[in-house]
């Protein structure tokens, strides 16, 4: 049941997707401190952002469900609290492995930051403002996104490594007390009893393997990494078979048959992939190939959430205006106009040459994120929309995962890159975004089949 949500409320909201946003970004820069203050090595160090990102992805679907059937409000408050005690354990730890299990704790409280925002949004907001309500989340994700490294960087600079947890304390404290003055109480929508815990813990399993292995290795692709990603196919057929013989599955399966759900879900995880090809590629073009320094470089590569964080609430707006299949199908059109300038503008260019594609590639995200978004989660059921809400999410982190690795690989062999890292940097860029491009085509394809289908509705 839709309502008129106050700013209060609104503000909860937003609060817990920045803190979200923020324990994502906000660590990698603080790494080389933390090395020198546990006398560590980076393999090791490197660990405090796995264990988060790693314990978000595993148990993102699962904490979505569970606000389903517990209430969202409920569950947010408990993943706001876990987040801020584990913050603050974090800044506390007096070893290295304390640390990084303080961090899995803190993805733990981060996978209902990142779910339950999305589902009490659609719950409270009336549908034909969702659109913005959508774009709004975009832009605090993309400031906390855009935030994290520079806070991050400042506080480990003038206090050591383990300051940019201590910051995440009180912020998440005051994200919680706005949560509990000004949200609305829901009732239950099922009982803890009902909660698939065994389908939960193989999906956790099938999705942590994936992660790892494809976050393990730095880029190299050994051994392990394989095994992990066979462990993962295994789980995840264990998983379906499982499932199918519940009588409260986890995922019910009439959920996934819905076109509309599942170009949703590719939309976004292809996307991500694009997007986060930008992050990876962009440092060694712009360091490497057009000889900037590391400051520099930084301050180019701050265009893309600057700008999404400035369109995220227009963009919503316009989804309203436009209507969500219009929206999404423009979004992921600019995308692809973005793509293709990387790919096909001069090299003689220099800066202006990536900054103006970036620029066109991020405004466009923030537009295809606020529609996508919108259109799946206003025809999904109330009792599944934390879990779609999940859903979405976790497409989103596991395209984030798979561009990093893939993507990056694919420029290394393009560009030749050695063992110095010098290589064409130039043709590097120019195969990666033609692969980008390619993916994005596909999103194309794949929503336009979704659009022109019934709206997403969970079974």
């Amino acid at each position: 049941m839709t309502t008129n949500p106050g700013k209060g409320a609104l503000a909860g909201l937003a609060m817990a997707v920045l803190l979200a946003s923020l324990g994502t970004s906000i660590a990698n820069v603080a790494l080389p401190a933390l090395a020198h203050a546990f006398d560590a090595p980076f393999q090791t160090v490197q660990w405090v952002v796995i264990a988060y990102l790693l314990t978000v992805t595993a148990l993102i679907a699962g904490a979505g469900r569970l606000g389903d059937l517990m209430g969202r409000r409920r569950l947010l408050l408990a993943g706001l609290a876990l987040f801020t005690l584990a913050s603050a354990l974090a800044a506390l730890a007096p070893t290295l492995c304390l640390l990084i299990a303080a961090r899995a704790l803190q993805g733990a409280g981060a996978a209902f930051l990142m779910t339950m925002p999305l589902a009490l949004a659609s719950d409270m907001v009336p549908k034909d403002r969702i659109g913005a309500a959508m774009g709004a989340m975009g832009t605090l994700s993309a400031i906390g996104t855009a935030l994290g490294p520079s806070l991050g960087g400042v506080l480990a600079a003038g206090f050591g490594g383990q300051a940019s947890f201590a910051a995440m304390a009180p912020l998440g404290l005051v994200a919680f007390v706005l949560a509990l003055r000004f949200l609305p109480a829901e009732p239950a929508r099922g009982r803890l009893a009902d909660f698939d815990l065994p389908g939960c813990l193989l999906l956790a399993l099938a999705l942590g393997a994936y992660a790892l292995a494809m976050t393990l290795g730095g880029g190299a692709f050994g051994a392990l990494n394989i095994a992990l990603l066979l462990g993962a196919a295994a789980l995840l057929v264990l998983f379906v078979r499982f499932e199918a013989g519940r009588a409260l599955p986890l995922i019910a399966p009439g959920l996934l048959a819905d076109p509309s759900l599942r170009a949703g879900l590719a939309g976004s995880l292809l996307v991500a992939a694009v997007l986060m090809t930008t992050l990876v590629v962009g440092p060694f073009y712009l360091v490497l190939g057009l000889g900037l320094d590391a400051a520099t470089a930084g301050l180019v590569m701050s265009a893309g959430p600057v700008v999404s964080a400035l369109t995220g609430i227009p963009a919503g707006r316009l989804v309203d205006r436009l209507g969500s299949p219009r929206a999404t199908v423009a979004g992921l059109c600019g995308i692809g106009l973005g793509t293709a300038m990387l790919a096909l503008l001069p090299a003689g260019l220099g800066i202006a040459g990536y900054v103006g594609p970036l620029m066109v590639t991020t405004a466009a995200y923030a537009l295809f994120q606020a529609a996508n978004n919108a259109r799946v989660m206003k025809g999904v059921a109330p009792d599944r929309r934390g879990l779609v809400s999940g859903l979405l999410t976790l497409a989103r982190n596991l395209g984030l995962v798979t561009g990093a690795t893939a993507m990056g690989a694919v420029f290394a062999l393009a560009a030749g890159l050695d063992a110095r890292g010098a290589g064409d940097m130039a043709l590097g860029l120019r195969a990666t975004f033609l692969v980008a491009f390619g993916l994005v085509a596909a999103a194309l394809a794949i929503t336009r089949a979704g659009v022109s289908s019934s709206p997403a509705k969970a079974p």
